[in-house]
């Protein structure tokens, strides 16, 4: 930890903080509408933001609406979810939010996709399918582990014949009609915003497209077990949050 806080308290201002929510912020649960953050981390963040050199995003794969709902961040927090599809910022009379508006043929795409996805869960227990803006997602947490791999197979091969896009995270398959990752999304945050290091922790596959936008004077935290290019790593939520502290 003393290196990772060393890191922490060497970055440059502005500066901008980027957070992935499940499994980051919010330890990961079965049933993804019962997430929130760490107790702890709710006034930490609060703290942070409320810096005049400091911004605070929450980088997700989970749809806008979804986020904002579930997470309890403040006024002026930036909201990237959908992976980088979609984006917003809150404010306290909600969300300013980009609007998403699909051509023709990918709304097509996209209804097509959703049907072809509902037909690989069918009769397969613990599997289900949910629809975002611009994607469709094949959830198998909940699966055993038989019905889970030939979900996961059948959506990276519808994946490959209709998607855009396609993201292979914990237990999920993101299929996209629209070009996105959190690595394009948050490279384009920084340069609206001129920050001058990122700090930026993550526990999915998904985290790394971020990983690898950063450079020398950023911070990259890998939470949790499994292989990262990111150079610090911490155990989970709680411990993300003792380190956040030290911006403090």
């Amino acid at each position: 930890m003393s290196d990772l806080t060393d890191a922490l308290a060497a970055t440059g201002r502005p500066l901008l903080v980027a957070l992935d929510f499940d499994g980051t912020l919010a330890p990961l649960q079965d049933d993804p509408s019962l997430s929130r953050i760490v107790p702890a981390g709710v006034p930490v963040l609060a703290s942070i933001a409320d810096r005049p050199d400091v911004s605070l995003a929450l980088v997700s794969g989970r749809a806008l609406q979804s986020l904002h709902a579930l997470a309890e961040v403040p006024e002026g927090t930036f909201l990237i979810g959908s992976h980088g599809a979609e984006r917003a910022r809150v404010t306290r009379f909600g969300l300013d939010r980009d609007v998403v508006q699909l051509p023709d043929a990918d709304a097509d795409r996209l209804a097509t996709l959703g049907a072809r996805a509902a037909s690989i869960v069918r009769g397969r227990d613990g599997a289900w399918v949910e629809t975002k803006p611009t994607a469709v997602v094949v959830h198998t947490r909940l699966a055993a582990d038989e019905d889970a791999r030939a979900c996961e197979l059948a959506a990276l091969e519808l994946g490959a014949e209709l998607g855009s896009g396609v993201l292979h995270g914990k237990d999920v398959v993101e299929i996209s009609v629209l070009h996105a990752s959190k690595g394009e999304a948050l490279a384009a945050l920084r340069d609206e915003l001129g920050a001058v290091s990122v700090v930026y922790a993550g526990d999915d596959t998904t985290d790394e497209h971020a990983f690898a936008v950063l450079g020398e004077r950023d911070v990259a935290i890998k939470v949790g077990a499994g292989d990262t290019s990111a150079r610090y790593r911490v155990d989970g939520p709680d411990e993300l949050v003792e380190s956040l502290i030290t911006l403090l």
